[in-house]
This record gives C-alpha cells, structure tokens and sequence, in this order.
C-alpha cells in the first residue's frame, strides 16, 4: 500500500516537473496558491519524501513479490 502511495505521488511530481519543463507552469502551486503556500510546500516534501521512499524498490528482492502476490 506504501508503496503503491509512493508511486503515485512520484508520478504528480513527475507530471508537474514535466509541466514546469515544458510550459513552465507549475501545476501544484497553481492548484495551491503557489509555492510559497504552506499546502503547496506540504505537497513538495510529500513527493521528494515517496522518491526516497522509492529508491528501496530499487534494492528489494524480486522474490519477496513473487511469494506473496495476493498482498500487493
């Protein structure tokens, strides 16, 4: 569940990070108030927070997800 969490909000970061690229539109603070707003700082942590959190999917067994599939 973490780590479907994690991937999800790396996803968003991904996507704005894109947008911020291509259009240089930042969808977040758009969508908070900027991104100086403290909902919209929230969101930035949160995000760098699940790409750490993701580096660990890197380094597991792939073993571990076979033997239990029905958990995922």
């Amino acid at each position: 569940m973490l780590d479907k969490l994690a991937l999800i909000l790396v996803i968003i970061g991904g996507l704005n990070w894109g947008s911020i690229g291509i259009f240089q539109f930042d969808i977040v603070g758009w969508i908070f108030g900027g991104q100086l707003n403290i909902v919209s700082r929230i969101i930035y942590t949160l995000v760098a927070l699940a790409a750490v959190w993701c580096i660990s999917l890197l380094f597991r067994d792939t073993e571990e997800e076979s033997v239990h599939p029905v958990a995922r």
